[in-house]
């Protein structure tokens, strides 16, 4: 769902389970062909300007845009102390700024106001800049500021000593179950969009995700007790290390899991399942690689060489964090396949989630529903009057409106893309967005622009459900 990058209706990366009454499609038995060949990258990210649509037709999309190479570089050691219900873990961080700061801003997602309700705490004991011990502040219990005058262009390196304190079973993306334990938005983490500058969307009490993260390279220690397992975002080696390349969070899960695992179009699937769970991971598994080679086939390449899922108690959705999702039991239905549209929408093609929920919530949504075959059930239901036409407010405006978020966010996201015509043509459109955006921090505007390849009258049509460019 979410994610950060999300804010708690922002802490990054989560999705709800739909309405909220937990109830699940159906599994079904999808038929694939195999996926296609790896898209070529091309070295530029596409600006928005399009050529007038022919009506009915939709052009080759371009090549994918790769990701930036002046990318954040993250190191991040973590030791998981269940005796001490704590995680203790050093967050470094080699980052260039694409614009002169004179401040790092890091967002502490653990301690908005639903995790912290909740038990969770996030602590700063120390921070270094360049290998120095700095003064550092904390105006807002979700922001740490680090003073540091950097150029455009320089490298600087933070490194950050913090200690989790562990909340107990949450509904959430940070939560412990005994021996199970969910860890999403749970560390600190520099919110940076590039070519604007430090994200600062407050934390809200709702169910959503992190607000913003740059695609970063994360390598990642993990030390748990003897006996667990992790199952998390990136490809790990024998020593307990995960690295992963081009993605915008790092997220995990501990426990005592069952797994299954395939291949597919060269990336390796892992689905778990903690004991306890009276289910298998296969059917879990059939639905993602059924999902991963539809949405290939859709939107281009799943650009990543692992995918990994975790079932673990105490979710009655799904959580999304890059080449990882966390999701509840009995959610092998809809839940599966939103939570791997996700990995297009929000982890390839990201978003501020506090300032443009629409995007990731709305598109996952849409991806959901084509490989569903329950575009007409999106079509038919009715979006409550608090959110009608409010379709790109912030998670600021929600906050008030929980009951109508779904509706108007996720439901009305489908409906407004199926306002533009044949659902083919609008998935060609996708694939055009998320070559042009791969990599970065989308704008309305942006999928606007992609959109108008192919629907010329895709502004006006938008517009009518509350999408402001």
């Amino acid at each position: 769902m979410r994610r950060l990058l999300p804010v708690l209706l922002v802490v990054l990366a989560a999705c709800s389970d739909g309405d909220g009454d937990g109830r699940q499609a159906s599994p079904t038995t999808t038929t694939t062909s195999p996926p296609t060949s790896t898209t070529a990258t091309s070295s530029t990210t596409t600006t928005s300007t399009t050529a007038a649509a022919t009506p009915g037709t939709c052009p080759p999309p371009p090549p994918r845009a790769q990701p930036p190479e002046r990318r954040p570089q993250y190191a991040l050691r973590l030791d998981v102390r269940l005796p001490e219900n704590a995680v203790v873990g050093t967050t470094e961080v080699r980052f260039t700024p694409d614009l002169g700061i004179d401040r790092l801003v890091f967002r502490l997602w653990p301690n908005g106001p639903r995790l912290r309700s909740a038990g969770a705490r996030l602590d700063i004991t120390a921070v270094q800049l360049d290998g120095r011990p700095v003064q550092w502040q904390v105006p807002d219990l979700t922001t740490l500021e680090v003073p540091a005058a950097v150029g455009a262009g320089r490298t600087v390196t933070a490194g950050v000593e913090w200690k989790l304190t562990l909340p107990g079973p949450t509904q959430d993306r940070i939560s412990r179950s005994g021996d199970a334990v969910r860890l999403g938005s749970f560390f600190p983490i520099l919110a940076w969009e590039p070519g604007v500058g430090w994200a600062r969307e407050p934390p809200t009490t709702g169910f959503a995700e992190a607000s913003v993260a740059a695609t970063a390279d994360f390598t990642a220690t993990v030390a748990v007790p003897s006996g667990l397992d992790v199952l998390a975002t990136g490809v790990p080696d024998s020593s307990g290390t995960w690295r992963a390349s081009a993605v915008p969070d790092f997220g995990l899960s501990v426990g005592r899991f069952t797994t299954a695992a395939a291949t597919t179009g060269g990336t390796q699937v892992t689905v778990g399942v903690h004991e306890g769970i009276a289910e298998s991971p296969r059917p879990y598994l059939d639905r993602v690689v059924g999902s991963l080679e539809d949405l290939t086939r859709r939107y281009g390449p799943y650009p990543w060489p692992a995918f990994t899922l975790a079932i673990t108690p105490n979710l009655r959705g799904g959580i999304e964090y890059p080449m990882h999702v966390m999701q509840g039991s009995r959610t092998v239905g809809r839940t599966t396949p939103h939570e791997v549209g996700h990995q297009w929408f929000y982890a390839l093609v990201q978003n501020n989630q506090g300032r443009d929920p629409w995007l990731d919530e709305g598109l996952a949504s849409w991806a959901e529903a084509r490989i569903e075959g329950t575009l007409r059930s999106f079509a038919t239901r009715t979006v409550p009057a608090a959110g009608r036409g409010r379709l790109g407010e912030p998670m600021t405006f929600w906050e008030s409106r929980q009951s109508a978020y779904y509706r108007s966010v996720y439901v009305q996201g489908a409906q407004a893309l199926a306002a533009l015509g044949p659902p083919d043509l609008v998935d060609c459109a996708l694939h055009h967005y998320v070559a042009r955006n791969a990599y970065r921090v989308a704008r309305p505007a942006d999928l606007v622009a992609a959109l108008r390849t192919v629907f010329p009258e895709a502004p006006s049509t938008l517009a009518r459900f509350g999408v402001r460019t």
